[in-house]
């Protein structure tokens, strides 16, 4: 998976009185500014790189932006050696590493390295995210929720039950810190998953993953399932 060095922030767009303003090259926004695009355009370029996407419910002032100016958009993006990936029907947007093939080019995301843990937590939030979706609601749950299903796989991490729990917590911090994750306003244990997610984990890994992770929780007790490489926590 690709993020950002730095975690945005996510009411990026918010300006009290700013408005769209049309495509074409801007006036200058500030002294010694050179840039061309409007001031929204370049919002909109600040969000994807800033990631982890831009979605048109959190950004729904810059939603329509990206679609006006998609083609300027992906330009620029390209210019960086990145691509831009639009869902239209989850009205979703992200950027990636382009498929350079043997040009040697500077790679300017960085891959999040994840644990086992890591991964359990993903799987379980993306398959929320498709009962969510069948159901027509918002991907809403409980912190609790996510120790109760991942805690089948704590023989597996070969650990103590407190550093399971820890483990769980730590992973559950990642998820928000690169905005998977969504507090609830109000709440502090209650979060909305971000419809980004779908976009990482097709049905088909899902199916692959909860398999594999099946058997994991299921190993013979006494006997680690996981290599132990991929216990250890690993530094961003």
């Amino acid at each position: 998976m690709n993020w950002p060095d730095q975690s945005p922030e996510s009411t990026l767009e918010d300006v009290d009185g700013v408005e769209p303003e049309a495509s074409g090259q801007a006036q200058a926004l500030y002294l010694g500014d050179c840039g061309q695009l409007p001031l929204e355009t370049r919002r909109v370029l600040v969000q994807l790189l800033a990631g982890p996407s831009l979605d048109a419910r959190r950004h729904a002032r810059l939603w329509p932006v990206l679609k006006r100016d998609e083609t300027v958009v992906r330009s620029r993006l390209a210019d960086l050696f990145l691509e831009l990936v639009i869902d239209p029907g989850q009205q979703v947007a992200f950027t990636r590493q382009a498929d350079v093939g043997e040009l040697e080019a500077p790679v300017l995301l960085r891959r999040l390295p994840l644990t086992f843990l890591d991964s359990v937590v993903l799987l379980f939030l993306r398959q929320r995210l498709t009962q969510a979706d069948v159901r027509g609601e918002r991907a809403v749950f409980e912190a609790p929720e996510i120790i109760e299903q991942v805690a089948p796989y704590e023989r597996a991490t070969s650990t103590d039950h407190a550093g399971f729990n820890k483990r769980i917590q730590a992973s559950i911090e990642k998820m928000k810190k690169n905005s998977i994750l969504q507090k609830i306003r109000g709440s502090e244990e209650r979060y909305e998953i971000s419809p980004t997610l779908k976009l990482l984990f097709s049905p088909e890994d899902i199916t692959e993953l909860t398999q594999q992770y099946r058997a994991l929780a299921e190993a013979p007790e006494g006997r680690s399932a996981v290599p132990p490489e991929e216990e250890e926590d690993t530094e961003e």
